[in-house]
């Protein structure tokens, strides 16, 4: 994997750590159906003006659109709204790296190496030592609904490589055209909404919160990890996503306080371990004789 795609790898992973502090402070203060297809629609108007619709087939458009947009985000946004701690979920939804390798076997015969299974052993012995270290209390739904946002994440994942996308932000911007309006729908069964429409003027921090979840998490972060699901095996993409956790609780202690303790800073440096073993265990090896 070059050098440019692990840097690319890691800032997707820190753009997807610190929007879940965007989450909380969008969700805390409107209804998340809402807020999760504002985000898409903002996603797709008006990039989807600007480039041309990628051309995969149609229903696999569709298909990423509604499963990463609907499925995923509107389970993990309601939970943070129902009391699942945003730095905790940072670090349940990493599950998706074992639903993604799944998947990939099953629809395209993929087989991690021997280094990539130890890697990401390491990482995630980390992810664990993260979650022992976390004091707090989570209720049983909530969590169980970040569990299926992680498969939905996964399969979000091989649906796209599937797809082959060549035009990455055009893929993004029109698959996320498809999920505003089961959202919104959704919201006004569930959350008692006006489709599309809150019951007051959002603050200027709920507005920064949806503008950043649209832009830099949905179209930029989104399209890179096309990108590198395109180009490479999703054993060597996916373990990137284990440092998503790292740059989650620590952006989410600042901002709401959620303790980083020294268990949970050492998960973190086993998570980096992990990381290092599974991309440059050849390297490493070579230079120790």
């Amino acid at each position: 994997m070059p050098i440019a795609h692990i840097l690319l790898a890691m800032l997707v992973s820190a753009v997807y750590g610190t929007a879940f502090v965007a989450i909380k402070l969008s969700v805390t203060e409107l209804p998340p159906l809402l807020v999760t297809g504002y985000r898409y629609l903002f996603a797709a108007v008006p990039l989807i003006f600007f480039v041309p619709a990628p051309k995969v087939p149609a229903r696999l458009l569709v298909a990423y659109g509604l499963t990463q947009g609907v499925v995923m985000f509107g389970l993990i946004f309601s939970a943070i709204r129902l009391g699942m701690p945003p730095g905790l979920a940072s670090l349940v939804v990493q599950m998706q790296v074992f639903f993604t390798v799944f998947f990939s076997a099953a629809m395209f015969g993929e087989r991690p190496r021997a280094r990539e299974i130890a890697g990401a052993a390491i990482a995630i012995a980390g992810i664990l030592l993260i979650g022992f270290a976390s004091s707090e209390v989570t209720p049983a739904i909530p969590f169980l609904m970040v569990i299926a946002s992680a498969a939905a994440w996964g399969l979000a994942n091989v649906i796209a490589k599937a797809a082959k996308p060549r035009a990455m932000l055009g893929f993004v911007g029109w698959s996320s055209l498809a999920a505003p309006v089961p959202l919104f729908l959704l919201s006004m069964l569930l959350e008692g909404t006006a489709f599309g429409l809150p019951d007051h003027v959002p603050s200027m921090t709920a507005v920064l919160s949806i503008a950043f979840l649209a832009y830099p998490t949905t179209v930029f972060a989104f399209a890179a990890w096309v990108f590198l699901l395109r180009s490479h095996p999703a054993a060597t993409v996916t373990p990137f996503a284990l440092l998503i956790p790292v740059f989650g609780m620590a952006s989410t202690a600042v901002a709401f306080g959620e303790a980083l303790t020294p268990m949970a800073a050492a998960g973190s440096a086993l998570v980096f371990v992990g990381l290092a073993v599974s991309l440059f265990g050849p390297f490493l090896l070579r230079n120790r004789d």
